[in-house]
Parts: structure tokens; sequence; C-alpha cells
């Protein structure tokens, strides 16, 4: 269903992100991009979120700098951490892994949350996904209704009975499902990124690139970014 509402949407660069953006473009939204630049190892991403914001022609994109490297406690904002790599798929959704960055969606969705009411938007849009890597506490159907509550109570507009919602199309979808629904809306996978690792070739071997690899494998197609080199999934 069309609509012609202001919507906020979190923009990684990569699988997940990118299809809620291309989603939210296709029904209507007016969109608003908003990624950070939170000194996360893999700073890769935010040249695809900008590759990835411009191809759908969005009406502005914000990249908020916060330094989480400050404190680290997480693979991606702590170089001395090693990424997990070549890990059994099964094991990811049953564990929280060392790439989980603390509280960093609830960071995030505060940050939408100021830059929607300011914008006077409807949506926050967020590509959380609870199936393929459950292991993220802040990726949950229990955590998302808890912010939603914040929402509501921290705002102008949800006090006055017309609360942001946060908007999570993918949150019940495994990663070939979600791939599927990217190319529905026409998403340029070989703009978007995913790895963890450093570097302008993706390693093929870290949590996100198996994951990527398998669900592209699945629906028998070629992923099309450039890897340092084949591993088997």
């Amino acid at each position: 269903m069309m609509t012609t509402q202001k919507a906020v949407v979190l923009l990684s660069g990569g699988l997940d992100s990118s299809t809620i953006l291309f989603r939210a473009k296709a029904l209507g939204y007016a969109c608003y991009a908003l990624s950070f630049d939170y000194g996360q190892r893999h700073r890769r991403e935010l040249e695809a979120a900008i590759a990835i914001a411009a191809a759908a022609h969005v009406l502005q994109h914000q990249i908020v700098s916060l330094n989480l490297r400050l404190w680290g406690g997480s693979a991606l904002t702590d170089s001395t951490i090693d990424l997990p790599r070549d890990r059994d798929l099964a094991t990811m959704s049953h564990e929280i892994p060392v790439t989980y960055v603390p509280a960093r969606n609830t960071i995030f969705l505060s940050v939408a949350l100021a830059y929607a009411e300011a914008l006077g938007a409807q949506t926050v849009h967020i590509g959380v996904n609870a199936l393929d890597y459950s292991g993220y506490p802040d990726c949950r159907p229990d955590y998302i209704a808890a912010m939603q509550e914040v929402y509501r109570l921290g705002t102008k507009q949800g006090r006055e009975g017309q609360p942001i919602e946060i908007v999570t199309p993918l949150i019940n979808l495994h990663k070939k499902d979600i791939i599927r629904l990217g190319n529905e809306y026409g998403v340029p996978w070989e703009k978007t990124w995913s790895c963890y690792a450093e570097g302008e070739q993706a390693c093929g071997r870290c949590d996100a690139c198996r994951l990527r690899l398998t669900a592209f494998a699945e629906l028998g197609l070629v992923d099309p970014l450039p890897y340092v080199a084949d591993y088997p999934v």
C-alpha cells in the first residue's frame, strides 16, 4: 500500500538495511537514510551505505559520528579482539558473538528517534533479524517491543498519541528470504557490503560473509561482491 509518510531508515550498507530501504522507497515513503561512523573496523560499509543511499535516491543521508572505540567491548570496535572465522552456521544462532557491539542498536534507535521526531517522520525502519543471527540480544522481538514503548513514552509525538513506529519487516525472515525480497525491489547487491574484516575485498570467512554466501548459494545465485578467495559454505 502506497504512503506519503516520512521514514528514517537505518542504513549500514549491508543486505538487510539495503533491502528495507528499497522496500520503504517502493512503498512510497519519503526516505531519510541514517548511517553511523562508530569506529567500526569494517569502515568499508560506509562507502556501501553512501552508494546505496544514492541508488535509492533518498531525500537525505545523514552519517553520524560516534566513537565506540573509546571503550571497545566488541571485535568490531577493538582490533585486539579476533574476528570469528569459519564458524558453523548453526552455532551462530545460539550464542552472543564477540561481534556484538554493546548497546549498539539502542544507541542507533535513540539517534534515529531524535532524527525522526525532528523531521516529523512517522516511522523508523531497521533491518534487524531474529532467525539467522538471533545471538544478538538487540535484534529480537522483545527488544523491539521495549524500544517501541520508549518511543511512545519518550517523545512529544508519543505523548500526544502519535508515536513513531519502529518498522522491522525482516525480523522473521531467513537471509535467503531477505535476498529474495531484495531482488523483488531491485536492490543492487554489488553496491552492498557485509564483511566484518578490513579491506577492499570481502574475506569470505567471517560470520557475515558466511551467512551471505550461504544464502546466495541456497538461491542458486552468485554473490557479486569481490572476495579474497573462494571458501566452501
